[in-house]
């Protein structure tokens, strides 16, 4: 069975004067972290004369990504605005993206008229989505992930497009096996899954009706040090909760790099759509990341039911060839959350929920 990485054999991608740090000081210095471009991105940034919008930048991923494209343009000396739009409803983040020289504009997608005010751009990144309470409110869901796309992509038709998706929208594959790669054909479980596939066919219907070059980004999974898959692990962990091991494998991925490979992405738009996997190269078990956090935070970790023989899982080959290997090795990363969780640093308080099966969210 594929089991954790244990120790760095991989050179960090960042120049010597940004050595990662032994821990990530507050949330200053973590956003400092994932939002920092490194040169391919500069270099993308320089190859560009124009706008880019990101709407849906209010999210988890928005913010870093928003203040990253805009030290990129700003080292390249590169025109242009970055754009971001949202409803905002968490409090402050419009006014530390305004603060970091980003524009913001207040936006409910769902309403035609503000659709159109919305600003044209060359570069257009598409982050709107909704995960939990699907199965609640699926019928919100599917707006959200489906009707919402084709208003998008045909107010952009203009555009390059790079689309945030899921690798939800691939099958569960045999641990002992290869993982989905981006030809392989989707068969998603649950509603939000198969929500996100209409995302992704709705970009491609307006991508061949007028030509709109788009990249369709399946994510899987994104982490930092107040969300993700390592922090549900460690603070179970620490809290000396049961560990579910039935979904007992996983790809993560620091989101400073999934920051970067996004908007890289962009140089990949295509009509038809081009698909890019995003997220580590490594498979890691559980229970082995979960022993790790236990003699980091010297607690015993508690561990329910066995791990299966399949689980949710994506290839990243293809983005290693194009971009590299991610910059921050899994090894940094479960440090860097048990340093952050002993010492009881801030979380956004909404759990991944990786573990669950049935797509039911």
């Amino acid at each position: 069975m594929p089991s954790a990485s244990t120790s760095s054999t991989e050179k960090s991608e960042y120049k010597s004067e940004d050595v990662l740090p032994v821990e990530v000081r507050d949330e200053a210095h973590l956003e400092e972290l994932l939002s920092r471009p490194d040169r391919s991105v500069i270099d993308f940034a320089g190859s560009e004369r124009g706008d880019l919008v990101v709407l849906g930048a209010g999210g988890k991923l928005g913010p870093s990504f928003c203040r990253l494209a805009r030290r990129a343009w700003n080292a390249a000396g590169s025109p242009g605005r970055i754009i971001a739009v949202s409803r905002f409803s968490s409090p402050g983040v419009r006014a530390h993206l305004d603060a970091a020289g980003i524009e913001t504009v207040v936006c409910d997608l769902f309403d035609p008229s503000a659709i159109r005010r919305l600003p044209s751009a060359p570069l257009v990144v598409f982050m709107v989505g909704v995960k939990f309470g699907t199965s609640g409110q699926a019928s919100g869901t599917w707006a959200a992930n489906t009707y919402l796309p084709g208003v998008v992509a045909d107010r952009y038709r203009d555009s390059r497009i790079a689309v945030l998706s899921t690798g939800n929208v691939y099958p569960f594959s045999r641990v002992d096996g290869h993982p989905p790669r981006e030809n392989t054909a989707p068969a998603p479980v649950g509603e939000y899954a198969q929500s996100c596939l209409g995302r992704e066919r709705v970009f491609e219907f307006f991508s061949r009706r007028y030509g709109t070059p788009c990249t369709l980004v399946r994510l899987n999974y994104a982490v930092e040090l107040r969300y993700g898959v390592l922090l549900d692990i460690a603070r179970k962990v620490a809290a000396g909760a049961p560990i579910d091991l039935s979904t007992g494998y996983v790809n993560v991925i620091w989101q400073g790099d999934a920051n970067r490979q996004i908007l890289r992405s962009l140089e990949l738009a295509a009509s038809p759509p081009s698909v890019l996997n995003v997220t580590g190269p490594e498979v890691l078990s559980v229970r082995d990341v979960a022993c790790r956090f236990g003699r980091l935070l010297d607690r015993k970790p508690v561990f329910v039911n066995h791990e299966a023989g399949t689980a949710l899982l994506s290839d990243a080959s293809r983005a290693v060839e194009l971009f590299g290997r991610p910059s921050v090795h899994v090894d940094t990363l479960i440090e860097w959350v048990a340093r952050w969780v002993a010492r009881g640093g801030r979380t956004f308080g909404k759990p991944t929920h990786f573990e669950v099966r049935d797509g039911r969210f």
